[in-house]
């Protein structure tokens, strides 16, 4: 549906947002990505990605923004995971390893491990009931979470085990990492977010291991840190 141009500028747009929430303009484009066609190409070009519903506009006489559509084309079709960095891993696995005895313990120092890596808010459950969350401060360095309705709705998923359950437990399918972006999630105060997450399953015990963030989080970063945390939780715990 998207030619190779618009493909080129959606991904320039997405990438722009995830490093400043600003509406990204035509003539910025051209100018920084130095473009071989005019900013009037690329305003045309905006109009149908946003009439494709790839794009929003917020004001008449602002950029433009990605809407979910973009970011669930650019996890599938652009994306480029990086690999945990070694010296990462090793960390995780050190400060996780004293509790590969008692499982609450373990998703405990998991979900820290993933809150401090990714700097954004981490949640793991138990199908018996349990979840446990860490991180939470860190959206206050997020401008998404500075409406306080969108800071409360997050939190209150994470501390809401039933809630929080029934949205993870209708992720999954083929891939090993889903993202649950804007309208996939049950609450309109949430349209700007993601739940990142995968499920585990060990010889006694099954869950959830995910992230909540801006639908903006950085995809390549967050998606290897959470495959990571679901292999490490199986291997220590099984």
């Amino acid at each position: 549906m998207l030619s190779n141009r618009q493909i080129q500028l959606l991904e320039y747009i997405i990438q722009e947002y995830m490093e400043s929430p600003k509406p990204v303009g035509s003539t910025y484009l051209v100018k920084k990505y130095k473009l071989d066609y005019s900013a009037a190409t690329v305003r045309n070009e905006m109009a149908e990605l946003i009439e494709k519903g790839f794009l929003d506009m917020l004001h008449t006489s602002s950029g433009r923004v990605p809407t979910p559509m973009a970011y669930r084309f650019f996890i599938q079709e652009l994306l480029e995971e990086q690999e945990m960095p070694v010296l990462q891993e090793v960390a995780i696995k050190q400060q996780v390893w004293p509790a590969r005895y008692e499982f609450h313990k373990l998703l405990r120092e998991i979900v820290s491990s993933l809150a401090e890596f990714n700097k954004l808010l981490s949640v793991a459950t138990t199908t018996e009931g349990f979840s446990i969350h860490s991180g939470a401060v860190n959206m206050l360095d997020e401008k998404e979470f500075w409406d306080i309705e969108v800071a409360k709705s997050a939190l209150y998923l994470a501390d809401n085990y039933e809630l929080l359950n029934n949205i993870l437990s209708k992720t999954g399918g083929e891939r090993d990492v889903y993202c649950l972006i804007g309208d996939d999630l049950p609450n309109e105060n949430l349209e700007q977010c993601c739940i990142a997450s995968t499920g585990y399953q060990t010889n006694k015990k099954k869950g959830y291991i995910a992230v909540i963030g801006p639908a903006r989080m950085e995809y390549d970063k967050v998606l290897p840190s959470l495959r990571y945390a679901k292999d490490l939780v199986e291997e220590l715990a099984s």
